[in-house]
């Protein structure tokens, strides 16, 4: 069964930070673009950031430019998310989904159960 698991959210103050790791199962995420969303409560879904296949990062929300980098580990079919100077803003529970492909531009077909973080002092 082909499977992702976020894991690395949690309780952060304001300028702190935090890193969020994708791991797939049943399958070799290194073939496909992989993103991470989140989603705010009462808001929608929102891209946060994107990588594809070859390592290239093919997108980054305006909000968290400079402040969030997201990287993959092929060889251990994971990708990351790395967040600094987090601010109440980015409090969501945040997405991890495999695209259909290599690249950003596809739909995103499997997603993970989602990780809470949580800005506040």
């Amino acid at each position: 069964q082909e499977q992702l698991v976020e894991s690395g959210g949690g309780l952060v103050q304001p300028g702190g930070s935090l890193r969020l790791s994708c791991t797939a199962s049943g399958f070799s995420l290194d073939d496909y673009a992989t993103a991470w969303f989140r989603q705010a409560p009462g808001k929608e879904r929102d891209r946060v950031a994107c990588i594809n296949r070859w390592h290239r990062t093919s997108y980054y929300e305006e909000a968290v430019k400079g402040r969030f980098t997201i990287s993959r580990d092929n060889a251990k079919s994971t990708v990351s998310l790395q967040m600094s100077s987090l601010q109440s803003e980015d409090t969501a529970v945040y997405y991890c989904a495999r695209a259909y492909s290599a690249t950003c531009e596809d739909k995103f077909v499997l997603w993970g159960q989602g990780t809470h973080v949580t800005v506040s002092s």
